[in-house]
């Protein structure tokens, strides 16, 4: 099951964390990863040399998601160069969390341009590559807060919550095309942003959970490496939450 041998996935964002271990889930089930970043080159060669320690291919490759012409020239340039683009994880993402009085515009625009219309164009540059191929997987990451909200966060919420429907709309717009759009939720998952709280506020994090404990990247991960295969392809419009069930 979920044999992705031959296929090639891009995931933006993934120098580390979840997207690093989505990465690394994809290469273990067959695909050619083509691990993408913003800065810190060295992180993402880390992530292409795991994979081939283990007999994976992959291949790093700079791009600003917020920058939407950057973002499709060079997403163009990779499906042209390897011969073939079947899946997209839109990964890229970043938070900058305040309430709502103190949110500066230029925070809230730089928020939108990275987590909302990076996914946009980077989605717009692959569903070009995929219609000519008529199949292909798109899967955004979105956010349990895009569903539920919380306080000190309205502008995060925001971008996310915005994914939900941009996912809807090009899951309908090129169903037609073999093309499946999904999105993954996570919700509080082992990463740097976690790893920042102190004893505390982790205790209430896991209090606020049903099953009792933060998630781990390589569960973010299965769900990807799920909505990419053959498995998943009746699988269209969906936001497939992965978060303990503290969102139900």
């Amino acid at each position: 099951m979920f044999d992705l041998t031959g296929k090639v996935a891009i995931v933006t964002g993934g120098s580390r964390g979840i997207g690093r271990a989505m990465c690394e889930a994809l290469a273990e089930h067959g695909a050619r990863v083509v691990v993408g970043y913003a800065s810190g080159e060295e992180k993402a060669r880390e992530v292409v040399s795991a994979i081939e320690a283990k007999g994976g291919q992959a291949e790093a490759f700079q791009v600003d998601v917020s920058n939407g012409a950057q973002t499709e020239e060079r997403i163009a340039d990779v499906a042209k160069r390897l011969g073939r683009l079947d899946v997209l994880v839109a990964n890229a993402g970043i938070s900058i969390d305040g309430l709502l009085l103190r949110l500066r515009d230029e925070d809230f625009d730089r928020l939108l341009s990275v987590n909302l219309k990076g996914a946009v164009a980077s989605s717009r540059a692959a569903i070009k590559v995929m219609m000519r191929a008529r199949t292909g997987r798109v899967i955004l990451v979105s956010s349990v807060v895009g569903e539920s909200g919380n306080a000190g966060q309205t502008a995060y919420a925001a971008s996310k919550a915005a994914l939900l429907g941009v996912t809807k709309s090009l899951a309908r717009e090129y169903a037609t095309r073999g093309i499946t759009v999904n999105a993954i939720t996570p919700g509080y998952i082992d990463t740097d942003m976690t790893a920042a709280l102190n004893d505390d506020q982790k205790k209430q994090i896991a209090a606020a959970i049903p099953l009792g404990r933060t998630g781990k990247p390589r569960e973010i991960a299965a769900a990807a490496v799920f909505l990419a295969s053959d498995e998943a392809a009746y699988v269209t419009g969906h936001a497939l939450r992965v978060n303990g069930g503290m969102y139900v």
